[in-house]
């Protein structure tokens, strides 16, 4: 058997915590760490339909990487819906673990999952870490220069997504340094500019913020926070390696909470 607590344990050694962001609540989020457990689901997100996912196919681990309790609560009153998501995985004896920004930092951790996705080579932390080959986003280059249209719909592609956002004042423009910081990097577009990025990949950039780019003359591909939801495959495979005995997917579950008309 293998318990929760020795899984949490690879993943933190793969993810340390230390390479988190200040006030991040990465980490355990709720369950006991000492039971064991069979059937891992790795998520972006753990939202309502996740968790019922998880107890219709006996699931009693899920590692997230977004947590379950971005805020704490002040109560347990069970009419309010993140509390009774809370409750159903008390309940059933789901332990959620996520690893957040730590896991954006990692070597070989989020960030460079997207670069693969997004075919940049030769990636190097864009915003350097504490520890060599770590710290938020990355910067590389793409195998040949391409107009940045095509490479949008590229992105696009990839991220299953019906449009991405992009803001530049020229879509014809040869694009081939590029930056991505998974999640919500929209205040870095100066550092991946700066870094001699042509086009940099993120998400949740602000109106006004736009118009900083455009007057900036850079480039920025706003593929939807969702993007990291191509991180769960990858952790999925390094569960079955660090664990070969247990049985592990990935949600099919979609979390993105856009729909576009």
């Amino acid at each position: 058997m293998v318990s929760a607590q020795k899984l949490i344990d690879q993943i933190e050694s793969f993810a340390p915590k230390d390479l988190a962001e200040k006030g991040d609540p990465t980490g355990l989020q709720i369950g006991d760490p000492n039971q064991d457990i069979k059937r891992v689901l790795t998520t972006l997100d753990v939202r309502p339909e996740t968790v019922d996912y998880a107890i219709e196919h006996q699931i009693d681990f899920i590692w997230a990487h977004h947590e379950v309790m971005f805020f704490p609560a002040k109560n347990l009153d069970l009419s309010n819906p993140q509390h009774r998501l809370y409750a159903k995985l008390l309940k059933h004896d789901i332990v959620v673990y996520a690893s957040h920004t730590n896991l954006d930092s990692a070597e070989n951790g989020m960030n460079d999952w997207l670069v693969q996705a997004f075919a940049i080579q030769d990636p190097k932390p864009l915003l350097p870490g504490a520890q060599p080959q770590t710290g938020l986003g990355r910067i590389g280059y793409l195998k040949k220069p391409q107009k940045l249209s095509d490479y949008a719909r590229f992105i696009k592609q990839v991220c299953g997504v019906d449009q991405v956002r992009v803001i530049s004042p020229d879509l014809d423009r040869e694009v081939q340094t590029v930056a991505v910081l998974g999640g919500d990097g929209g205040r870095w577009w100066p550092t991946a500019q700066a870094a001699g990025a042509d086009v940099y990949i993120t998400a949740d950039l602000y109106y006004h913020v736009g118009h900083d780019v455009l007057a900036a003359d850079f480039a920025v591909i706003d593929p939807d926070h969702h993007m990291e939801a191509l991180g769960a495959k990858p952790m999925a495979h390094l569960v079955t390696e660090w664990q070969p005995e247990l049985s592990v997917e990935v949600s099919p579950v979609n979390t993105d909470p856009y729909q576009y008309l």
